[in-house]
């Protein structure tokens, strides 16, 4: 590979990675404004959680349509469309003055946001093959194990400057500057012979195709509920760590960054271990990593216990097992894309749709049996252990 086109791919990376930060950004940009839109529209808590639920339904429903879409009229024109129309919809929600409308539109946000998350990875496999399409989604997934961790401290730091609506605006004005990129920037990487042709029917063909891949279809599964376990770390970690063992709002922030930090390295890892080893044996090792750490995590809080005087215990587990999510996130993606070609736009929504449909089932369980530590701990362990489960049964299919 020459120079440049080492800058020209290097380039698209960024790109595609910006796309990705679309969807996680609309999920928890907002998160620290819960108590702030609460009053300001006369609501309850749980109507503006809810939010959080629509946008997650709106992501899984809007990689099913679009990325197929893609498939059949190319990258660059369901791009164009859904960040013009998110842009659009988040200056809606910045002016709402009613919780129900903010539903609506929040649904409708988290679908169009859904092309960048979706048709990035339809990109990526259009420009690689291979290990080298593993190797692109670890430098992707980056954007996508990180932003939902970082997005909350990013959103309390606009709070000092504005209200919650700004939070909003400055997510239309980031989906106008990449409408603008793609209009004047990004090639169309899925050339017309490569199309597919015959509208809806196809694709539900599509979709019915790959789901009865066995070996794709647990692949699937198993990327869906290592999102659930990674949704149910961060939807209850505000309590658990604020509430339970008393950090503040700027040290549970930095908590956010640790996290990130540790799945940033993941996904390196990752990546550096593309090429030396087996796929397969880097999601099976982090898969298992992740559900020891999580059965540690509720052990401690059992024996050890929990509160201020426990915390560092909680955190030597805790961080490392975020980290194992981040190995996975580029390597199960990888593994189900790599022997797709003409469906890799519908397989990548697929696997989008799992990931967040699974999320907004898992987000919320944690809270319901009682959002201590061992409830969160205890979610997690299901969601990694079904994950195992079904990567088993992948790899033997196989």
């Amino acid at each position: 590979m020459t120079d440049d086109q080492r800058r020209t791919s290097g380039a698209l990376v960024v790109l595609l990675g910006a796309f990705t930060a679309i969807g996680p950004l609309t999920i928890n940009l907002y998160l620290p404004a819960f108590p702030v839109i609460t009053d300001d529209l006369g609501t309850t808590e749980g109507q503006v959680q809810l939010t959080m639920t629509a946008a997650l339904v709106g992501i899984a429903v809007g990689q099913l349509v679009l990325g197929s879409l893609s498939d059949v009229v190319g990258r660059r024109l369901p791009l164009l469309v859904a960040f013009g129309g998110y842009a659009v919809v988040s200056l809606g929600i910045a002016a709402s003055g009613d919780i129900v409308v903010m539903l609506v539109l929040r649904v409708l946000q988290g679908f169009l946001g859904s092309a960048g998350m979706v048709i990035a990875l339809a990109v990526a496999r259009d420009t690689s093959s291979g290990l080298a399409v593993g190797k692109t989604l670890s430098r992707i997934m980056l954007v996508v194990g990180i932003a939902p961790l970082v997005a909350p401290a990013l959103g309390s730091q606009l709070l000092l400057v504005g209200s919650w609506r700004l939070l909003f605006v400055v997510l239309g004005v980031l989906a106008a500057v990449l409408f603008v990129i793609v209009l004047t920037v990004l090639p169309e990487t899925l050339p017309t012979d490569g199309r597919r042709s015959g509208g809806l029917r196809v694709a539900i063909t599509s979709y019915g195709s790959l789901l009865r891949d066995r070996a794709f279809r647990g692949l699937v599964i198993v990327a869906g509920l290592t999102m659930a376990g990674q949704f149910t770390y961060i939807t209850a970690s505000a309590f658990v760590f604020q509430g339970t063992y008393g950090l503040s709002a700027q040290q549970y922030g930095l908590l956010f960054g640790a996290g990130a930090l540790t799945v940033t390295t993941g996904t390196q890892v990752a990546g550096f271990l593309m090429g030396r080893v087996s796929p397969l044996r880097i999601a099976g090792g982090a898969v298992a990593f992740a559900l020891t750490g999580a059965t540690a995590i509720a052990v401690i809080a059992l024996t050890v216990g929990t509160g201020p005087d426990h915390l560092w215990p909680m955190l030597v587990v805790l961080l490392p097992t975020i980290g194992s999510i981040g190995i996975l996130l580029p390597t199960i993606p990888g593994i189900a894309l790599s022997r797709q070609t003409h469906d890799a736009g519908s397989a990548s929504a697929l696997i989008g749709a799992s990931q967040f449909g699974l999320a907004a089932v898992g987000a919320p369980l944690a809270g319901l049996l009682g959002g201590s530590v061992v409830a969160m701990a205890g979610v997690m362990m299901v969601c990694y252990a079904a994950a195992g489960i079904a990567l088993a049964r992948a790899v033997r299919t196989r």
